[in-house]
């Protein structure tokens, strides 16, 4: 009997020796893993604080998140977003629709007081977001604009590419103080030295002057970029998605989804291939 017993032990011990051995095969497969192509899906939607122009008044967090739900993206910049506002119920939308479409993370970033309460841009991310900030945008003060903010998020990928993520909504009246924000944003965009996906409302059409100078800065995802506005029989685009560094993202698909009830913007989507070598190389 102590005979087969200690035969079993032997065979045991050479079973855990042998998956020792083995153990180094694991770290190889991940490895492996992390070289397969990584995609970055971005939806950029002008949410009009979810009230649909058909209805005034009513306020429909489904209809977003059903847009949002359907595109499946891994990341949301969402402009005209209420936060304890009263014409919306008090509620908090930018963190009704991170849980109505799964979202890990929201990130809200206040540009003015309105309502007896908040009232801004937002982000929503499948990743963790490590660190947020709602940077001021500035203008000239005496053409009495309304203020205006950038939110940006830096996140890092299932794959580990870190990058910074935007959201922002320009000023509607004037060039020069649209000139004035992106200036802004490119030495924000310059001082995160990452990567940076940015996307928002512009307020300017593509032959103007403001987006000759985001082109200047940032890549979009566009040239020919079809019309986001208004819903019915759409004739000009001021919604865009855009990156740097150029190397950073290859552009796999832009599109303005179809969707005419939810908002008074069309959603704009965009798929992009990451480039994992140009993770600090901005």
């Amino acid at each position: 009997m102590k005979k087969n017993i200690d035969t079993f032990l032997l065979v045991l011990a050479c079973i855990c020796i042998g998956a020792a051995s083995c153990a180094p095969a694991k770290p190889k497969q991940e490895a492996a893993l992390s070289k397969e192509p990584e995609y970055l899906r971005v939806l950029c939607y002008n949410i009009h604080y979810a009230n649909p122009p058909s209805r005034p008044g009513y306020i429909d967090l489904d209809a977003i998140a059903k847009v949002i739900n359907t595109e499946d993206p891994d990341v949301v910049a969402l402009q005209e977003v209420d936060v304890h506002v009263g014409r919306s119920g008090k509620i908090n939308e930018a963190e009704i629709l991170a849980e109505k479409t799964g979202m890990k993370a929201y990130f809200f970033a206040k540009a003015i007081d309105h309502d007896g309460g908040d009232y801004g841009v937002a982000i929503l991310s499948k990743y963790d977001i490590l660190e947020s900030h709602n940077y001021p945008l500035p203008d000239d003060r005496s053409t009495n604009p309304e203020p205006r903010v950038l939110a940006t998020a830096r996140m890092k990928t299932p794959g580990g590419f870190e990058f910074v993520f935007a959201s922002t909504h320009l000023e509607v009246r004037r060039e020069e103080n649209r000139r004035l924000q992106l200036e802004e944003i490119e030495k924000i965009a310059v001082s995160t030295g990452l990567p940076m996906v940015i996307a928002g409302d512009f307020n300017a059409k593509p032959e103007s002057e403001t987006i000759s100078y985001l082109d200047k800065i940032f890549t979009r995802t566009c040239d020919d970029c079809p019309p986001t506005i208004p819903v019915v029989n759409p004739n000009r685009a001021i919604d865009f998605i855009a990156f740097r560094p150029k190397a950073a993202f290859k552009v796999l698909e832009h599109k303005v989804i179809q969707e005419t009830y939810a908002s008074d913007h069309l959603p704009v989507l965009a798929v992009l291939e990451i480039n994992r070598k140009s993770s600090k190389e901005n």
